[in-house]
């Protein structure tokens, strides 16, 4: 079955950006309308969305960044995930391995260009793996960062070509907790350690008392998304 045209995708983000008026009907408008041409990504902070998602659209598939650089308890929260929840887990690795990648651009690209480094190992590989879907779900929130703050539940991700649907794009750090409690969802281990958000080893640090909870990603690097979500 060929992908929609633009056009065609673009009119139905627009259709759906009126009928979704929270998490639940933005879900159920998404699977209704693409089923299994919608994917999930997920950085394995904890599998709140593909639970989620999954409560409509069993065994969807999940798209998991291997990017080579995570920490070990993201690599076991994923296979949590894989084991505990029914979604298919699918690991979408960058088109060089970390080795390849050093010997093109120089060792340890993530310190001394950051955002190419996202774009190589996280951006361009999702860019792939998505082109056989035609929606795909973030587990963004508005609160999260200022380029965020104007998401909505159902986009047009002109980038891609492709509807992005943003079901918790609403919900408050509350609201997560609650529903991961309520439902028994895994969590990355880091995130009770000082890692409210977490992700590649060596751009993601500790986040002291008081400090916003994305301020340990890049540290230092004036950067706060790795280029997924803009």
């Amino acid at each position: 079955m060929s992908r929609r045209t633009t056009d065609a995708l673009r009119a139905l983000a627009a259709e759906g950006h009126a009928l979704a008026v929270d998490a639940q009907s933005c879900v159920s408008w998404a699977v209704a309308t693409f089923g299994h041409r919608l994917a999930v990504s997920s950085s394995m902070s904890n599998g709140a969305l593909a639970h989620f998602v999954a409560q409509s659209l069993p065994s969807v598939d999940v798209l998991f960044l291997d990017t080579g650089y995570h920490f070990p308890e993201t690599i076991a929260t994923r296979d949590d995930v894989a084991a505990r929840l029914p979604v298919t887990v699918v690991d979408v690795r960058p088109r060089q391995t970390v080795a390849q990648q050093d010997q093109a651009y120089g060792r340890d690209a993530y310190s001394r260009d950051p955002w190419l480094c996202c774009r190589l190992r996280k951006v361009l590989p999702l860019d792939d793996a998505l082109m056989p879907y035609e929606a795909w779900a973030s587990g963004i929130r508005r609160g999260e960062t200022p380029q965020r703050a104007n998401a909505q539940y159902v986009e047009f991700d002109g980038t891609r070509g492709l509807v992005k649907i943003n079901p918790f794009v609403e919900w408050s750090e509350r609201d997560l907790a609650a529903y991961i409690v309520a439902n028994d969802i895994p969590v990355n281990p880091l995130e009770y350690q000082g890692y409210p958000s977490i992700g590649c080893a060596p751009c993601t640090s500790k986040v002291a008392a008081g400090e916003d909870s994305r301020s340990g990603r890049w540290r230092g690097l004036g950067k706060d998304e790795c280029g997924i979500n803009i």
